[in-house]
């Protein structure tokens, strides 16, 4: 019972061979159509397919090809793998893993039920989600909640080793995937609304063994910076630039979680991430700019040492997390050719960076609802430039501690939370599921006590006000530009990850349960089948026996859908999402499901 009080004091406040050096094999798998092999669909994190036999001028003729129960509720984020001739699906908590033989309808191969502790259960934030599985080597990575990382043996499932990444009491657990570069897996950690300081580690992925963990903040040591080196927006970031900006011993206890995507450059051989909100929520209680929290780091992948950080809301003061996807793109920008890295953050803004040097080229509103600040200051000659200009009728520390500030726009789940956005090369727009939703937040002082929440805030949501009277859009996006060139009403946030492919179609599902395909040029709706329960699941494409399919995971849940998976009614409850959802029990309900598609035979 104790536990359940916890739970409710959080969400009311709301034979392998062995691997290469140069990981060849996943980088053959990712380069053909037919698989899909990572979950980002690459390592540039594109989530762009060139198959092209389900096309816009087919894909209204679209069919359910085959269906699999998970036998699991709550939540499912992610989306199967396809190796060769098998799909591998996750379940959320108690992230069962099952290996589906494609050559004999979905026969199940092997299944792995990892037995973890179920008290892991209320100290994950904002549902019991996993954001998928990881292949390299012959080896199926999971991270499970409570953080243990275990590698199976694809053909079999047997486990070949494990090791614990982090601690459950103390706040510690895991909700994403993991990425494989090289000889080693990259490996996150959340936390954030339980003061944990949270890292990045590479583990070696024949061994388990830990190669090097970057931290978030602290001693330059702890982060693998180089203060003449490591660059932020150009200049050296210079010695202790995290430990000058937490009072005291604050950044022990400083959040910025590393639960999101993680993106790498074989060119350059850096994997690029975001960390999350510091702790806590109330801006009171933590002066100063908070470094590195909120922040799109590039780390060398052999030794973890960042080449360049950029701190996207110095001092968050809505829990604006920095996780979302970084998406690695080679385009022309202003008469030249680019090495790009374009990122849609929780706070509302849309980030083109050059990925090599960590300059900032663009920073623009994906939504015109957001409110909180007026602009990024792009002036490069201004001791503010690469920061936002916060308005002061919308900043909570401006306002105070017990103070309720209203309107702001984004939520704290931001205009985009984890639900990854696609791009396409045809068309080189960018196709982004967004959260159209505002709030009010009142942080008041909370103490710190190991494993319990510490998040001090009260926040309520509802749909952004004088709008289409939904709480999200699906979008079409030009990076280079910052403008939205085309976008779709949703009734719900959109919290599927989105699919782009040659065939000209964007594929996407809704918390209702549709799955939609749409043009990539005009976002004409071409397509949509409502599934049994509500998609927050990333859309998949995969080729067999010369037929293309497409895979997507129901099971309504995630931040926005915590009221049906957690049975939670308080509208303030699941901090803040219960209410600003509540309809949303009208139209689904909970499930655990694959659906696939294909064109009739």
């Amino acid at each position: 019972m104790r536990k359940l009080a916890y739970a409710a004091m959080l969400l009311g406040t709301a034979a392998v061979a062995m691997p290469a050096m140069a990981n060849d094999g996943l980088q053959k798998i990712i380069k053909d159509p037919k698989q899909w092999g990572i979950q980002t669909g690459d390592y540039a994190n594109t989530r762009y397919s060139q198959l092209n036999q389900i096309n816009a001028g087919n894909v209204g003729k679209m069919q359910v090809a085959w269906t699999f129960s998970t036998g699991v509720l709550r939540g499912h984020e992610g989306g199967p793998l396809i190796i060769g001739d098998v799909m591998y699906v996750h379940t959320p908590f108690p992230n069962i893993v099952y290996a589906l033989d494609l050559n004999n309808d979905g026969k199940i191969i092997w299944k792995y039920e990892p037995k973890q502790d179920p008290n892991v259960i209320p100290v994950m934030c904002c549902d019991t989600v996993n954001r998928g599985l990881a292949y390299s080597n012959g080896l199926i990575y999971l991270h499970q909640a409570d953080t243990t990382l275990v590698a199976l043996d694809a053909k079999t499932g047997e486990k070949k080793w494990s090791v614990v990444n982090g601690d459950p009491k103390k706040g510690e657990t895991n909700t994403a995937t993991v990425l494989p570069v090289k000889d080693k897996v990259i490996v996150g950690i959340s936390g954030g609304e339980f003061g944990v300081r949270c890292h990045v580690t590479a583990y070696d992925s024949a061994t388990g063994k830990q190669v090097w963990r970057g931290y978030s903040m602290g001693p330059d040591s702890d982060l693998l910076v180089d203060p003449a080196k490591t660059t932020a927006l150009g200049k050296p970031i210079g010695a202790d630039s995290s430990l000058k900006t937490w009072e005291g011993d604050q950044w022990k206890i400083g959040g910025g979680c590393t639960w999101g995507w993680y993106s790498y450059d074989p060119e350059t051989n850096l994997v690029y991430y975001g960390s999350g909100n510091p702790s806590t929520w109330n801006p009171k209680q933590r002066p100063g700019d908070n470094k590195w929290s909120m922040t799109i780091w590039a780390r060398d992948a052999d030794t973890g040492m960042a080449k360049w950080v950029y701190q996207m809301t110095p001092h968050d003061e809505w829990d604006y997390d920095g996780i979302n996807e970084m998406i690695l793109t080679d385009q022309e920008m202003n008469g030249q050719q680019r090495k790009l890295l374009t990122h849609f953050d929780r706070n509302g803004f849309g980030y083109t960076l050059d990925r090599v040097s960590g300059d900032l080229l663009v920073a623009e509103k994906f939504d015109p609802a957001v409110n909180w600040a007026t602009k990024v200051d792009m002036d490069r000659n201004s001791p503010t430039f690469g920061r936002p200009q916060v308005v002061s009728q919308f900043s909570t520390e401006q306002q105070g501690e017990d103070v309720n500030t209203k309107g702001i726009c984004p939520a704290a789940l931001g205009t985009k939370d984890q639900q990854p956005a696609a791009y396409s090369p045809k068309t080189k727009l960018f196709y982004v599921p967004t959260n159209h939703v505002c709030m009010d937040y009142e942080p008041f002082r909370v103490s710190y006590t190991a494993g319990q929440p510490y998040v001090g805030a009260t926040l309520s949501m509802f749909p952004a006000p004088n709008s289409h009277g939904g709480m999200g859009n699906f979008i079409a996006w030009d990076n280079t530009k910052g403008k939205i060139v085309w976008s779709l009403k949703e009734p719900f946030s959109v919290w599927s990850g989105a699919l782009a492919t040659a065939g000209d179609v964007v594929f996407y599902g809704t918390l209702e349960g549709y799955l939609k395909a749409v043009d990539s040029k005009t976002g004409k709706e071409l397509y949509k089948f409502k599934t049994p329960s509500g998609i927050i699941g990333n859309v998949t494409t995969y080729e067999h026996k010369g037929k293309q399919y497409i895979a997507i995971l129901s099971g309504v849940g995630g931040w926005a859908g915590i009221g049906l998976a957690a049975g939670l009614t308080d509208p303030q409850a699941g901090l803040g999402a219960v209410g600003g959802y509540a309809a949303l029990s009208s139209y689904t309900n909970l499930g655990g499901q694959l659906t696939v598609f294909a064109l009739p035979n």
